[in-house]
């Protein structure tokens, strides 16, 4: 049985962290797993400055609550589920995806969760597992699922190299030149037919 799995951030919804940058005013907060691969130290660093700023989950909320899919993601997401079981992936928290799943039609997602104080500050953040991407697609490849990937940072390559099939989807330059073995793709057209020609 073939089971599709998703990033979120950049492939179906805007990231986060960049929309609180803008909303906050604070450019630092644009630095993703894009930039940096240790999504550990991102984080700290990430909840250090935000600690330092004054701002808590609910600052953090209330522009997500603003943010819609990205143009045709889930056209791409309903058309992908037409064939195949789909698994959102993803390196976020419960209390942030809540509204985007919302907006997406309620699809499957893993992700993490984050410790809040009594103060409303972000505190810490525990992750599901242990290289939760690559380990969730080595779970269900253990109980008889083909996986096929794709998503658009470092922290998505293990997961896209390990399945039968994987493509990076609107990634960085720098990212697809140092992976030209994986195809890489920037309309959802292009990764539905890809996603569809190796399933067949």
């Amino acid at each position: 049985m073939n089971i599709a799995c998703l990033d979120l951030e950049g492939v179906l919804v805007p990231e986060i962290w960049i929309a609180f940058s803008e909303a906050s005013g604070i450019p630092e907060l644009r630095r993703t797993t894009r930039d940096e691969p240790d999504y550990d130290k991102l984080m700290r660093w990430r909840i250090a400055l935000l600690r330092e700023r004054g701002l808590g989950l609910k600052e953090i909320q209330d522009v997500i609550a603003t943010i819609d899919p990205l143009p045709g993601a889930k056209e791409f997401l309903d058309a992908l589920r037409e064939f195949t079981q789909v698994l959102i992936i993803s390196d976020t928290f419960e209390q942030f995806a809540k509204p985007l799943m919302r907006k997406l039609g309620w699809p499957t997602l893993m992700c993490n969760s984050l410790v809040v104080g009594d103060d409303g500050m972000i505190a810490d953040f525990q992750m599901r597992v242990k290289n939760s991407k690559l380990s969730t697609v080595r779970a269900l490849q253990s109980v008889g699922f083909e996986t096929f990937a794709a998503g658009d940072s470092f922290n998505d390559l293990a997961m896209i190299q390990a399945g039968k099939a994987g493509f990076l989807f609107r990634s960085t330059p720098a990212i697809e030149a140092a992976y030209p073995q994986i195809p890489a793709f920037q309309e959802y057209d292009e990764l539905l037919a890809a996603f569809k020609a190796a399933m067949a």
